[in-house]
C-alpha cells in the first residue's frame, strides 16, 4: 500500500497579494528581525503573530554563548502571547529573516525548525483553531500557508500520550 502525504501552498513575489491585515503583520515580522540578538550566528530572525483582536506580538531569535540556550523567534512571540494575552486566539503567524553572512540567500523563504514546528501545531491544537501562516524571503519572496498544521505533516501530539 503506498500513501503520500501532501499540503497545499501559494507562492507570491511580493506582499501585494496578501489582504492588508496580513501585510501589516509581515511588516511586523520584518521589524522584528531587527530587534535579533545573533552575535554568533548572525542569522537574525523576527515573527509575528496576528491576536484575534487585532493585537500583533512580536518575537526575535536571541542567541547565548552557552548553547543551545538561545531561543527561536517564533517561541519569543508565542511565550509572549500567551503571557500577555491568554485567551486571545491566534489568528495568523509571519516569519522573516536576514542572513548577515549569506547574500546569495535573498529569494530563500525561511520556514520553522522542528521545535517552532511543534510550538506552532500544539498552539492550533490548544486553541481549536487554525492559524495561517506566511514565510517569507528577505527579498520579498512568500509562502502562505491556511494552516500552521501544513508545516508538521504526521505529527507526534497531545493526542498521542
Amino acid at each position: 500500500m503506498h500513501k503520500s502525504v501532501s499540503f497545499e501552498y501559494q507562492l507570491f513575489d511580493n506582499d501585494n497579494e496578501l489582504a492588508p491585515d496580513l501585510r501589516a503583520l509581515l511588516q511586523a515580522a520584518n521589524e522584528a528581525v531587527r530587534l535579533s540578538y545573533a552575535p554568533y550566528s548572525k542569522f537574525h530572525v523576527g515573527a509575528a503573530l496576528l491576536l484575534a483582536n487585532g493585537e500583533i506580538i512580536k518575537g526575535s531569535n536571541q542567541e547565548n554563548a552557552s548553547f543551545p540556550a538561545g531561543i527561536c523567534a517564533e517561541r519569543v512571540a508565542l511565550s509572549v502571547a500567551s503571557s500577555t494575552f491568554p485567551s486571545e486566539k491566534i489568528t495568523a503567524v509571519a516569519i522573516s529573516y536576514r542572513n548577515g553572512t549569506d547574500p546569495d540567500s535573498l529569494d530563500h523563504i525561511l520556514s520553522p525548525c522542528g521545535i517552532c514546528r511543534q510550538s506552532l501545531l500544539e498552539t492550533t491544537q490548544r486553541q481549536q483553531r487554525s492559524m495561517r501562516v506566511i514565510l517569507s524571503s528577505p527579498s520579498g519572496r512568500i509562502i502562505y500557508l491556511e494552516n500552521a498544521d501544513s508545516l508538521l505533516p504526521l505529527a507526534f501530539s497531545s493526542y498521542h500520550l
